[in-house]
């Protein structure tokens, strides 16, 4: 900014928003605080899930340290969240099957991970094996198998235990933010790429037992877009502008189900991520 004046902007207004791509998908969470109360949890979905809350005060703790919590900056506040593997697998899965970039679209895998038994086999989606190995369904099969479980043999099964994986260490960070806060979470927003994928989403909301609200799927730059507006003076707070962006972009929500089975299935989780 120093250097303006050397390129001729000295009257060019400098606007900073959350200035790093998950700040600015969090600034556009479409919270609501009749809804939730301010209790609310988001992941922003995509090759990565970051899941998280906003908190006034930054939460330094050795429990926040062991859990492996990070705190950053927010606009007004701290996003104290934590980094967790996301869609990663289903894409190299999707990778390793197919031979030209036209095969095997995202939609006809879903609808293969939505045919196969649920609840059967699983995975800890952030185990060193799944950062980057050739296979990526091999090394699923080969978790399940050394860890005693059903190996998912065909497409859809690879594919149902890394969703449901992914939701149940959802769950798992949930637990540990309401360990943290004191408070029990109401509503988890999903924002970003991965709120496009429904059976994700849903699976969430069981694994959860909490609703999940998807959306907006551009969260990024909407959030960036938002916090320049609240610069110039065309909202008054960031909860005004996400009033205005709820009733601009249409959210969808999927409510739990099935309590008792991913109750069951939470169990068997935490004792693969506890071994």
């Amino acid at each position: 900014m120093r250097n303006l004046g050397v390129m001729g902007l000295e009257s060019v207004k400098v606007i900073a928003p959350a200035t790093h791509d998950t700040g600015s998908a969090v600034a556009a969470v479409p919270a609501s605080s009749a809804a939730s109360g301010g209790n609310f949890a988001y992941i922003s979905s995509g090759t990565w899930s970051l899941m998280g809350i906003e908190s006034k005060t930054p939460i330094i703790t050795d429990q926040s340290l062991e859990f492996n919590m990070t705190n950053e900056g927010g606009v007004g506040s701290f996003r104290v969240l934590k980094n967790i593997m996301g869609l990663w697998l289903i894409q190299e899965c999707r990778r390793k099957w197919i031979s030209s970039p036209t095969e095997l679209p995202y939609s006809e895998l879903m609808q293969l991970a939505q045919q196969a038994v649920p609840v059967r086999s699983f995975i800890n989606p952030d185990a060193h094996d799944f950062l980057h190995p050739d296979d990526m369904p091999s090394a699923i099969a080969n978790f399940c198998r050394t860890t005693h479980q059903p190996v998912p043999v065909d497409r859809g099964a690879v594919l149902r235990c890394a969703l449901e994986s992914l939701a149940l260490k959802y769950r798992y960070t949930l637990d540990q933010l309401e360990s943290l806060t004191g408070q029990r979470i109401a509503v988890i927003h999903v924002l970003g790429g991965g709120s496009q994928n429904t059976l994700l989403c849903q699976l969430t909301a069981n694994a959860c037992q909490r609703p999940v609200l998807a959306g907006p799927v551009e969260a990024t730059a909407l959030g960036n877009v938002m916090v320049q507006l609240l610069a110039q003076g065309a909202f008054a707070s960031l909860d005004e502008a996400r009033a205005v962006e709820r009733a601009s972009f249409p959210l969808v929500t999927y409510e739990p189900k099935d309590a008792p089975a991913w109750h069951d299935a939470y169990g068997r989780f935490l004792d693969l991520v506890r071994s």
